[in-house]
């Protein structure tokens, strides 16, 4: 056996020229497990490719440096600056285009008494379309936004809703309760009205590019008949009210 291993060093792993007593201490440490033989078309170096757990320790730390590196790359890359910039643009082309959106296109409006009951009920908020009137002219029964006349004479603006009753050039009779136009003998037909109207006879002669107004609940409505000027111009009437939003959403008529 001895003699085998110890051609098996000599032949192959090139210990020629060895004394016996090499051969003999190198057969000894083969025994121990002190060296190892490689085998045939083994690199020698293999062993040296294999990672070691430190050398493994190595690696991930210098994985998690480059993490870490890129980590702190991203955020240097963040600028707070730029993001308020940013954001504060966000805002203020929001900003901008609620502005045209509600002084161009719509117009919204609460009414907060029961002058329009019961098509509109008091705390009720509508929305009208300021287009409707841009591109064409108030029709009777419209429902419309507008500013109060006797209100703008002291020069304070407030939005009145109410419903036209009164063309321009339009003769306009109460009798008995019922508005007659133009002289006719047939009172106009209003569906919207829950009650019969309560008021003295009266007369309004609406003048060329304005409009009359009175509430659906004549009755408890402070309108045209009271007013100091019954007349609202045309380029006083904001928005025609389409629908209302709150406390429900529903189509105004």
């Amino acid at each position: 056996m001895e003699d085998q291993d110890r051609d098996h060093i000599s032949s192959r792993s090139n210990f020629s020229g060895r004394s016996d007593q090499e051969l003999d201490e190198m057969l000894d440490e083969l025994r121990a497990g002190k060296i190892g033989i490689n085998q045939p078309g083994q690199n020698s170096s293999e062993h040296d490719l294999e990672d070691t757990p430190e050398e493994n320790n190595n690696a991930s730390g210098t994985g998690n440096a480059a993490k870490s590196k890129k980590g702190k790359s991203r955020k240097e890359g963040f600028n707070l600056k730029d993001e308020v910039i940013s954001w504060i643009q966000v805002l203020v082309a929001a900003a901008i285009i609620a502005f045209c959106v509600n002084h161009f296109i719509i117009a919204n409006s609460e009414v907060p008494t029961s002058s329009m009951e019961t098509t509109i009920m008091a705390g009720d908020r509508v929305i009208g379309s300021r287009l409707s009137y841009k591109f064409g002219d108030p029709q009777r029964g419209d429902i419309a936004i507008f500013i109060y006349p006797d209100d703008e004479a002291k020069g304070i603006k407030t939005y009145y809703v109410k419903r036209i009753i009164g063309m321009p050039g339009d003769t306009i009779d109460i009798v008995d309760g019922k508005v007659y136009l133009n002289g006719s003998d047939t009172p106009l037909d209003e569906p919207y009205l829950h009650e019969e109207m309560r008021w003295k006879d009266d007369r309004f002669e609406v003048p060329e590019g304005c409009y009359l107004m009175m509430g659906d609940n004549r009755n408890y409505s402070r309108d045209a008949r009271a007013w100091d000027d019954p007349y609202v111009p045309k380029k006083k009437i904001i928005a025609k009210v389409l629908f209302r939003y709150f406390p429900s959403i529903g189509k105004i008529e």
